[in-house]
Order: C-alpha cells, then sequence, then structure tokens
C-alpha cells in the first residue's frame, strides 16, 4: 500500500539537498538542471502529485506547448542564451521586459471577480471582451455595479480592485 501523499511531501521537506537530487534522478530519469532545493522539492512533489491525482491532459499540455512555442520573448530568451555561450559580450545581447497586455487590476480572461454585497455573493466572469454577470454580457465593472447597486459606481473601486488594493499583485 502506497504511503498518503501527505506524507510522502512531509519527507520530501525533510530530504537534503543530496537526496532530493537522488529523489529527482529516479523519478524523471535524469539528473536535475539545478541544485536549488527549493526547486527540486516543488518539482519532485509536483510530480508526486500528478502521479497520485492526475496530471494535466495531453490536450492541455499541448496547448501550453503551443502557447509558448511562438512566443516571441521565449525566442528571444533562447536566442541570447545562444549567443551567451558562444561568448557575445552582454552589451550584444537584447534584454526586453514583459508588459502584460491587459489590466492588471484584473485577473486574466476567464477568471472571477468575486464580491459580497449585502448578504448575496456576486461573481463575475473575466471575458477577453468585457465581463460576464447574471448571464449577461456587459463591456466594463461599472455598468455591473450600477446594475447591482442602482447607483453610479467607479467599477473598480466597487469590486475593490485599484491599485492600492492588489494582494500583492503589480
Amino acid at each position: 500500500m502506497k504511503k498518503p501523499l501527505r506524507d510522502q511531501i512531509d519527507e520530501l521537506a525533510a530530504m537534503s539537498v543530496a537526496e532530493l537530487e537522488q529523489q529527482h534522478l529516479k523519478l524523471f530519469g535524469e539528473e536535475p538542471a539545478s541544485a536549488h532545493r527549493q526547486f527540486l522539492f516543488r518539482k519532485i512533489a509536483g510530480r508526486l502529485q500528478a502521479d497520485r491525482e492526475g496530471g494535466l491532459s495531453e490536450s492541455a499540455r499541448d496547448l501550453a506547448r503551443a502557447i509558448a512555442k511562438d512566443v516571441p520573448l521565449r525566442n528571444r530568451v533562447i536566442s541570447n542564451a545562444g549567443k551567451r555561450r558562444a561568448g557575445f559580450p552582454i552589451e550584444q545581447s537584447a534584454t526586453t521586459t514583459i508588459t502584460p497586455n491587459h489590466d492588471s487590476r484584473l485577473p486574466m480572461p476567464g477568471g472571477l471577480i468575486v464580491k459580497q454585497f449585502k448578504d448575496q455573493t456576486i461573481v463575475v466572469k473575466v471575458a477577453d471582451d468585457g465581463f460576464e454577470y447574471d448571464d449577461r454580457r456587459y463591456s466594463s465593472l461599472s455598468a455591473i455595479a450600477q446594475e447591482i447597486t442602482g447607483t453610479k459606481w467607479n467599477g473598480f473601486l466597487f469590486f475593490g480592485l485599484t491599485k492600492e488594493n492588489t494582494r500583492g499583485r503589480r
């Protein structure tokens, strides 16, 4: 009988880096790319959980690979890494920052915004081109806030999504 997943993860947490490297070799069949303890712990724990409870479906993995394959930043990082290995000076390598193409106060499309208001739970789904609430489409959070309260509101303020209250996101 297999040990419970929680016990296996607790055992991982108590392992040394050398023991985690051995566990990585056993699970993945190759030496780890890094000897960073937290990296090894998370990677092995994730694998144990996926083996026990099922990982991503093949279609989800394929979608993730397809998205990552053509991302310009990824291609630039790969290109720059090759230049660095070839001995190019850092000044001849390109660097960039990632700027999101959506408002950072909002969850990504498909995410949910949840608000308690007068003993009811309001759930708004973020869509690519607006928002969904109560089986209707809205172009803004302000329109939803007005629908709920009957008065004009700043939607970000009503839903607690102002810059000052990002809850760790920046």
